[in-house]
């Protein structure tokens, strides 16, 4: 199995040769995120013989004099989106034991030739890293089922249901052609069999029902008439932008609070959010913190050129 590497210097596309395009491409940095593209060949590196030892610390391949381990592969591994971690085991061992000798030559280059503006990028790309994983640990600590049941109460077991409507219409070009509708219905028609008749709206044909919906779903001027009707009532004849409507209120409702169940994905969320923005707190708040008095003009920040003094 032939390998061939694209990338940038953050990071590279792994395609595996003679497989299947839409499984063997990799793209990874050392965050494990996706980057562009770049070409770098001809490493000359010292692979290990076969692994015997299934420990972290086991030596796949040597560059320069530092050393990869199996533990470096798990590391990245776990870091990929899921489409990539769903590749066989054979192509993703690969896959990624290339991309860390590539990595490691690539920064011993640079390392060899470190500039402030480098140094300074290290250091920002260290601290973020080390920041997600304290967000990581933050957001996946376990939850306990009576704060998630509070939660639940807190927001939904007082919260009064918003009103939904069931309501049909005829639509017609002309006031004229729906005071006519009117009419017929004042005198005994039935109102969904005059909407398949007369309706030039989408929903004549099924007799001009809505089904359900809540206040916002409609334009105002149809939405006001619905809501001045009793349920089983039906309008004068309303203008909106689409046309004259007749407009018939079934019936009414008060919709009825989620279960716990069908919103407990949104609450876990919430509170793994707040776990979080709590954490971030307490730890700032207990950091030595001294902000410089120093006046700076805002505008350096996209100087680039003071890194090169």
């Amino acid at each position: 199995m032939t390998l061939q590497t694209f990338g940038d210097v953050r990071g590279g596309m792994i395609t595996v040769n003679g497989t299947d395009p839409s499984r063997a491409s990799l793209e990874i940095n050392s965050m494990g995120k996706l980057t562009s593209l770049f070409c770098a060949t001809g490493l000359a590196v010292a692979v290990a013989g076969p692994v015997t030892a299934q420990d972290a610390g086991t030596v796949l391949a040597t560059v320069n004099g530092t050393d990869i381990t199996l533990g470096h592969v798990i590391a990245l591994q776990d870091r990929l989106p899921d489409q990539y971690r769903a590749l066989e085991d054979e192509v993703l061992y690969n896959g990624i034991l290339e991309q860390l000798i590539q990595q490691t030559a690539l920064s011993q280059f640079v390392q060899n030739e470190m500039t402030s503006f480098t140094r300074l990028g290290l250091e920002n790309e260290t601290r973020a890293f080390l920041a997600s994983e304290f967000l990581q640990k933050a957001g996946a600590a376990d939850l306990n089922e009576d704060d998630v049941q509070a939660a639940y109460t807190a927001q939904y077991a007082s919260a009064v249901g918003e009103e939904e409507f069931n309501a049909s219409h005829i639509l017609v070009e002309t006031e004229e052609e729906a005071a006519e509708i009117k009419k017929m219905l004042d005198d005994g028609s039935d109102f969904a069999t005059l909407a398949k008749e007369k309706s030039t709206g989408p929903s004549g044909p099924g007799g001009g029902e809505l089904g359900w919906f809540g206040k916002g779903a409609m334009v105002p001027q149809f939405e006001e008439a619905v809501l001045a009707l009793e349920d089983g009532s039906v309008s004068e004849p309303v203008q909106t932008q689409f046309g004259w409507h007749i407009v018939k209120r079934n019936e009414s409702r008060i919709q009825a609070a989620p279960t716990l169940d069908e919103v407990r994905g949104e609450i876990e969320n919430q509170l793994r959010t707040q776990a979080v923005q709590d954490s971030i707190a307490t730890v700032t708040e207990d950091a030595d913190i001294q902000r410089n008095d120093v006046e700076v003009d805002p505008a350096l920040i996209r100087n680039v050129g003071l890194l090169t003094e």
